[in-house]
């Protein structure tokens, strides 16, 4: 599925998934991480958590699913290419976006061979963001407009089919609103109240997006 960098599904929540492939253990957590900050925070966390871990291996995306903008991966030790690069893989084909995952891997006496490793690991993976709710981000731009008190009524009734919301109001001659709307409807309302108004809405776009 093709995504816009405006709008795409990212994980809800922080999830931890578990798996055995002969006797060795793989914890995969994952979670939302929207810059590399936070994502290396993250894999800090675990790594402190499963400290007596043999590998924390991850992979991390940014921005829309597919996106390699800034992706990385890990391979902690392990064999180069048998964890952190099929991880990356998998993900980058998971259609989610802006997030890390960190697969904790616990030996279990077995030598699982290069290949065996690199399935173990996105299987790992793969289930952990199977299961993981997600949630669409959408980037927001602030719009501020003046409506004259005979027009607000319509303003109102149009503003939920452009999945717009009102931040705030001042009452004044006039109405003054600040609102927040999806980047990609921002053209076609502002052209629809326009021409509804008949240009008598007075309608100025912030300088600065907004992502939430």
């Amino acid at each position: 599925m093709s995504y816009t960098t405006q709008r795409y599904p990212i994980p809800q929540t922080t999830l931890r998934t578990r798996i055995e492939v002969k006797r060795s253990r793989f914890i995969a957590t994952a979670t939302y991480t929207p810059d590399i900050e936070q994502s290396n925070n993250f894999i800090a966390c675990v790594k402190e958590e499963y400290a007596d871990a043999n590998h924390n291996c991850w992979a991390r995306v940014f921005g829309a699913p597919g996106s390699t903008e800034h992706a990385g991966m890990s391979d902690d030790g392990e064999p180069q290419g048998a964890a952190g690069k099929p991880m990356l893989t998998a993900l980058l084909y998971a259609d989610i976006g802006d997030t890390t995952v960190v697969v904790s891997r616990y030996f279990g006496g077995i030598k699982l061979g290069k290949g065996g490793m690199a399935r173990a690991y996105t299987d790992a993976l793969l289930q952990v963001l199977e299961r993981m709710p997600l949630e669409e981000k959408i980037s927001y731009t602030e719009l501020h407009m003046y409506v004259e008190y005979p027009l607000f009524n319509m303003v109102e009734r149009i503003l939920p089919a452009y999945e717009a919301r009102i931040d705030s109001c001042d009452f004044g001659v006039g109405i003054n609103l600040h609102l927040q709307v999806p980047i990609e409807q921002r053209a076609e309302l502002i052209r629809h109240l326009t021409e509804l108004s008949a240009g008598a809405i007075r309608i100025t776009a912030a300088q600065q997006d907004m992502d939430t």
